[in-house]
């Protein structure tokens, strides 16, 4: 019994040995590579770069008051549309005391000085009427009344401006009311009534009552990858799509490209300016985000394959050409390429033509 037992192992243990064997001879013997087959065809390859950026007025300017104060009204909002000359706050005037006080002082020596002038000349006046004084005394004492009186009026004035930033004789050119200089759209309005505001000078930029601009005259500005920037030209057409209008398709030409890189993130970026041609149809707003698309390459009626069959070896490019289908033999062929679109890509100097069979990806 037991040497049945044994023998019936050490079958078992050939059989196994057996068909291991059996199924590695079988899995190393060579199998049938099999690959699609494709042909070149006859397009239009494009090489397009998408620039993103942001749609602005080309001119945004800042209103700035012309008199230091107080925001005691102010006519306008951001959306508001506005005209040059339209006024846009008014203006509380908060004096100098020394000032003030210099000014009201002027005032009373000049009425003092009216008060004499007009003293001596209404004297001289009656002698004159007599005949008891000479005409030339009569006039000099006319003309020194009269440059009294312009001095108290000059004083008077000086104080009203001191006062309450208005002049009496052009109270329509007030400094107090802060005027549009351009007409356009009432981008913001950073102060409320009651800021103090500033005036512009040599020692502060001032500040600023409202931002207004032309929103008829848009600009793209957007930034490219130094690897591109030297496809780029000035006039070259763009096509802009803005993210938050669906379907939008703008037309624009590049106006400006910076001659300096700016450093983003690590990577040497250039400023692109295009200016848009605006559609009166669309709700254009500053700062909308948006995309820029530009050909930078194109070649048409080009032949072309699949980017995916290329193998790339060093600076050679090749193709795998078949010469026989019924064994699936190939010919490693190797091609010039063009322009590739990212799918496509142009194949120039070769003999490939459109009956050409290549090897494309494997099938099994």
């Amino acid at each position: 019994m037991k040497k049945i037992l044994k023998i019936t192992l050490w079958v078992l243990v050939a059989l196994v040995f057996l068909g291991t064997f059996v199924y590695l001879f079988m899995n190393s013997r060579p199998k049938d590579v099999i690959y699609e087959t494709i042909s070149p065809s006859v397009t239009d390859i494009e090489r397009t770069t998408v620039l993103t950026g942001s749609i602005e007025p080309r001119d945004e300017i800042e209103i700035k008051p012309q008199v230091s104060g107080i925001i005691a009204e102010i006519n306008v909002e951001p959306g508001d549309q506005i005209k040059e000359g339209d006024i846009i706050a008014k203006i509380k005037i908060i004096p100098d005391e020394s000032m003030l006080s210099s000014a009201r002082n002027r005032v009373n020596v000049a009425q003092l000085d009216v008060d004499q002038k007009r003293l001596e000349y209404e004297r001289t006046r009656a002698l004159y009427e007599k005949k008891f004084e000479s005409r030339e005394k009569y006039e000099q004492d006319l003309s020194a009344y009269n440059k009294a009186l312009q001095e108290l009026k000059a004083a008077e004035d000086n104080l009203s401006i001191v006062k309450e930033g208005v002049s009496k004789e052009n109270e329509q050119q007030s400094q107090t009311l802060v005027r549009a200089t351009i007409t356009g759209l009432v981008l913001e309005v950073p102060v409320k009534v009651g800021s103090s505001v500033i005036q512009a000078n040599t020692m502060n930029d001032g500040t600023t009552i409202a931002k207004v601009a032309d929103m008829s005259d848009l600009i793209f500005k957007g930034k490219i990858d130094e690897t591109e920037v030297d496809m780029l030209s000035e006039g070259m057409p763009m096509h802009i799509s803005i993210g938050a209008i669906s379907g939008s398709n703008l037309e624009a030409v590049i106006e400006k490209i910076s001659p300096i890189a700016v450093n983003d993130n690590g990577t040497n970026t250039f400023e692109i300016k295009a200016a848009i041609a605006v559609d009166s149809t669309m709700n254009l707003r500053a700062g909308y985000s948006a995309n820029a698309s530009v050909v930078l390459a194109r070649a048409a009626e080009a032949l072309a394959v699949p980017e995916r069959i290329l193998e790339f070896a060093g600076d050679s490019t090749f193709v795998y050409v078949e010469t026989d289908s019924a064994k699936h033999e190939y010919l490693r062929t190797p091609v010039t390429t063009g322009i590739s679109d990212g799918i496509n890509i142009q194949i120039v100097n070769s003999d490939l033509t459109t009956d050409t069979r290549l090897r494309g990806a494997q099938i099994k």
